[in-house]
């Protein structure tokens, strides 16, 4: 009542509430619609079987009969004609209402991004990277300084180095010259004299392929 009331005196009215009540109302017409057109189909219906039933014995009643029967199949015509109005009607306000709605949807949500961005703008990003790129860039610069630096004030004599090296080198092969010396040859039982005759000169030569292998090994 007081909903009412404020409506008509031009008072705030929930657009929502109100399109919801408009769909409800024409439903219901709706469904009256359709308990007037069956009841009108029976009278047409009923009207036929009349005019059948006197079309040979009463034509007087059977035209009779047909003129009610036209009369209310033009009352059927245009209740159907009031059915599908009412039917548009029906689908343009829940057309509307669902726009409404997705509208407030998407407003709601502008509203929120614009909460997250705040007052940041394309310049304030634009500037924000490219102090991030400068402060990477320094970065780098101070990591290079730093490393460039680490054996500042050191004289090195790289012939020394080289010389150090191949001292080094040498005892390596040295050490492990005299690792093969003292490896153990076993020798297979019963050996032939002809096979003792030539055990020197393999023992020579195994000796001497070791020696090659370690010294291209140390060359590498």
């Amino acid at each position: 009542m007081m909903a009412s009331f404020m409506s008509y005196f031009g008072g705030r009215r929930d657009t929502k509430q109100s399109s919801r009540d408009a769909i409800v109302t024409l439903r219901q017409q709706l469904q009256l619609i359709d308990k007037k057109e069956e009841y009108l189909q029976r009278k047409i219906d009923e009207e036929m079987r009349k005019a059948r039933a006197n079309a040979v014995t009463n034509k007087p009643a059977a035209t009779a009969a047909l003129r009610r029967k036209k009369a209310t199949e033009q009352e059927l015509e245009r209740l159907q004609g009031t059915r599908f109005q009412l039917e548009m009607q029906v689908n343009t306000l829940e057309s509307a209402s669902f726009n409404a709605e997705t509208m407030a949807a998407m407003k709601k949500a502008s509203g929120a991004l614009k909460d997250i961005h705040g007052r940041l703008t394309i310049d304030k990003v634009d500037t924000t990277m490219a102090e991030i790129q400068e402060q990477t860039q320094l970065a780098n610069e101070v990591s290079e300084a730093i490393s460039a630096a680490t054996y500042s004030g050191v004289d090195i004599d790289e012939e020394d180095l080289k010389a150090e090296l191949a001292d080094i080198e040498q005892d390596e092969l040295n050490e492990r010259l005299m690792g093969a010396d003292h490896v153990p040859l076993h020798l297979p039982a019963g050996p032939s004299k002809v096979e003792e005759g030539r055990q020197p000169v393999a023992l020579e030569d195994d000796e001497e392929a070791q020696l090659k292998e370690l010294q291209a090994a140390l060359a590498m």
